[in-house]
């Protein structure tokens, strides 16, 4: 394959393509399926912990499927702008980690009360379809939310939300819930193996070999199970040769103790996301400051709001601008927006054979424990990293301490709210609803400390300035090697 050494478009950049060049096909394929392979096992995995956590084993086919297939949609969204929606940039939409404590809430709140596999799925979906809307709003209003949602706010609730995972990490390392042989040799054996497997990996410094880290190592660990003998191929689902998406295939409910908390997440993740999106502008040799980053940000946001709706509708969990694809494009110099069309074809061609996902579930639970081990650990750093930007002076070393304390409180101890009353009790046992009521309120009451502080470039709080005062700069600042902090999505 032969690539010419600049685009036009780019000239004097670090970019093969930029973000309107139109790469021939044998390039757009190529670039294309890296941003699949890095972004693939990310897609597919908070499907495989719900549908494992919850016993929901008969769909976990289908619903890898339609994860798979609404990435793809989302992402041709996202890239092909129609009108207001979509930031028009080479950005990849997957399904969302940051909601996985709050959908498991969700999900046993339902199972709980004797709710069977339908009731489980169509409340999941038709909450997070309501609540997608709440991502909507919110991207029209993004630099007016400023002072509620602050960088202490964002940071704790993110730390929250991956430490409250790790309990389902290190369980799935052990063997999973219930499992006979929880806590063998073998299977912490196995864990650890694909733990350092992803360490080893990321010491390269080759690219490829550090973005394919995580799938590489899941591979490894799936065949040293099935030598093992871990692995039960005839215990393989049946499934059809093709998948259809049926919208909201499982029904249609409303609850509204579990939507709360899950509008309390599509309030954060916006924030997130415009950090992927001001990076990827970044990288793409994009304007960072004035109105057509306004524009970008806002428009990119409501995407991300209605394709997580969308997902909904086609039985998928909420969907987040994913952070791994602005690596990819350093890598393979193209940042052209068209390279998105042949992400969007791979990953919706995937989501129609049901057979992908049938193969998924068959992943032992210790090899995925050794992943996800490091992704919500990950997902605990990113929020760290936001804490420490923000400057962790008296007032938001109160603010972290009360919220993280009363989160994780609950999370061990949830007995602590048996005397409540049952609305208030149903809304409050999810860790993440206590940390991040918690902190939005001492955020709002505590009275701001007027110190002099170095604050470190940080993309989410200076996209919130630039919102603010936007400027009428329409040309690319200087990159900053300082990318946003992403989740693990």
């Amino acid at each position: 394959m032969t690539l010419p050494t600049r685009s036009t478009g780019t000239r004097g950049s670090d970019l093969i393509y930029g973000l309107e060049d139109r790469p021939h096909f044998s390039a757009a394929l190529f670039a294309a399926l890296q941003h699949v392979l890095a972004s693939f096992v990310g897609i597919i995995t908070p499907t495989l912990i719900v549908g494992s956590t919850l016993g929901l084993q008969q769909e976990i086919p289908y619903l890898i499927s339609m994860a798979l297939f609404v990435s793809g949609l989302g992402t041709f969204i996202q890239a092909r702008r129609f009108g207001p929606i979509g930031s028009g940039l080479l950005c990849l939409q997957g399904t969302s980690f940051a909601f996985l404590s709050v959908i498991l809430s969700a999900g046993f709140m339902v199972k709980n009360r004797g709710g069977g596999t339908d009731e489980i799925l169509s409340t999941i979906f038709g909450v997070c379809f309501f609540a997608a809307f709440v991502e909507v709003i919110f991207s029209q209003f993004i630099g007016k939310l400023r002072k509620l949602i602050t960088p202490v706010v964002t940071g704790t609730i993110i730390t929250l939300m991956g430490l409250s995972l790790i309990k389902v990490a290190v369980t799935d390392m052990a063997g999973g819930f219930g499992a006979a042989d929880l806590g063998s040799l073998s299977n912490l054996g196995l864990a650890a193996l694909v733990l350092g497997s992803i360490v080893l990996l990321n010491r390269f410094d080759v690219p490829l070999l550090r973005l394919s880290a995580i799938i590489v190592s899941l591979l490894l660990g799936f065949a040293v199970a099935w030598y093992l003998g871990k692995v039960d191929f005839a215990a393989m689902p049946q499934v059809p040769a093709f998948s259809v998406p049926v919208p909201f295939k499982y029904g249609f409910s409303f609850d509204l103790l579990a939507f709360i908390p899950i509008a309390v997440i599509f309030l954060i993740t916006p924030l997130e996301a415009a950090g992927d999106l001001t990076a990827n502008s970044m990288i793409s040799q994009q304007p960072v400051k004035g109105p057509l980053y306004l524009r970008r940000i806002k428009s990119g946001l409501l995407a991300d709001g209605l394709n997580s709706a969308l997902a909904a509708v086609f039985n998928s969990l909420p969907m987040v601008t994913f952070a791994q694809n602005n690596g990819v494009i350093q890598l393979t110099g193209v940042a052209s927006r068209y390279v998105a069309y042949f992400i969007a074809g791979l990953l919706v061609l995937l989501g129609l054979f049901p057979v992908i996902g049938a193969l998924l579930q068959l992943m032992p639970k210790p090899v995925l424990g050794g992943a996800t081990l490091i992704m919500f650990g990950t997902v605990a750093v990113a929020g760290i990293k936001i804490l420490s930007e923000a400057g962790l002076h008296r007032r938001n070393m109160l603010i972290v301490a009360i919220s993280l304390g009363l989160g994780l409180g609950v999370a061990a101890v949830p007995e602590v709210l048996r005397e409540l009353p049952e609305a208030l009790h149903n809304i409050f046992e999810s860790p993440i609803t206590v940390g991040a009521f918690c902190a939005i309120l001492l955020n709002l009451f505590l009275p701001e400390e007027h110190l002099e502080e170095e604050q470190a470039f940080d993309p989410e709080a200076s996209m919130l300035q630039v919102l603010q005062n936007p400027s009428d700069d329409e040309h690319p600042g200087a990159p900053n090697e300082r990318l946003a902090p992403g989740l693990p999505r």
